[in-house]
């Protein structure tokens, strides 16, 4: 298996000179058996499967969705809770910008009795889409700037940062950062998450904790997208 990548593809590739994602795709599909697209515009995932004569596995596509990130988290939660249903969790950050946060709302909305609570500055809510989404798959979900309300009774915590890469200035508050204060407000078995990168948004203290299951998190992801690969390119000897 060999493995063709570039980095930084729209400032080395034809990209800068103007090529579309699409001609781009039908270009290196002639040279794959499979794609795996991080794109910096939302929606250009969809855009490339459409043209695609190859998988296309989306790996972060601008502020639309991180599909692979969401089952590596499924997968966490499974592990780390035993079931994937009948659970309170809570998506807090940057959830206007986080692709991340928003693959993992849909993917719960799949299971049965699952409450979700998020935790996010006015200007930094989810987006309606996902609302609507959550809406009319029955979801009980609520909204809050109230940190420590929403992790009261919480099975899962699922934090993440804030994308400045994407908005000007710092507009979530010091009130949202996991430290020593929020261990001891959660539940003795809750599972506290993280995409990562983490920045300031969990202090270094609760990396100790045995509920921080971020780095265990992060680990899990490697076994998800060789499965993932697996099963796309229908290997049966695994």
């Amino acid at each position: 298996m060999g493995i063709l990548g570039t980095e930084n593809a729209r400032e080395f590739s034809s990209a800068i000179k103007g090529e579309t994602i699409e001609d781009t795709i039908r270009v290196v599909d002639g040279y794959a058996d499979m794609i795996i697209l991080r794109h910096h515009e939302t929606g250009s995932a969809d855009r490339a499967a459409a043209v695609s004569r190859v998988p296309i596995i989306n790996a972060g596509d601008g502020k639309g969705e991180h599909p692979t990130q969401a089952l590596l988290d499924l997968y966490t939660i499974q592990k780390e809770k035993g079931r994937l249903d009948d659970l309170v969790v809570v998506i807090g950050g940057d959830l206007k910008h986080g692709r991340t946060a928003r693959s993992l709302a849909q993917m719960l909305s799949l299971y049965p009795s699952n409450q979700i609570r998020f935790v996010s500055t006015p200007d930094l809510q989810i987006g309606q889409d996902i609302k609507e989404s959550l809406k009319n798959n029955g979801v009980i979900f609520e909204e809050t700037e109230d940190m420590y309300a929403a992790l009261d009774g919480a099975d899962v915590i699922y934090w993440t940062r804030l994308q400045k890469e994407r908005i000007e200035g710092n507009t979530l508050q010091a009130g949202f950062t996991l430290g020593e204060a929020a261990l001891s407000a959660i539940k003795e078995d809750a599972v506290i998450m993280h995409p990562l990168p983490r920045v300031d948004e969990i202090a270094p203290e609760v990396d100790a904790d045995p509920r921080a299951a971020y780095f265990r998190q992060a680990e899990n992801g490697l076994y998800v997208r060789m499965a993932l690969i697996d099963s796309l390119l229908g290997r049966t000897d695994t």
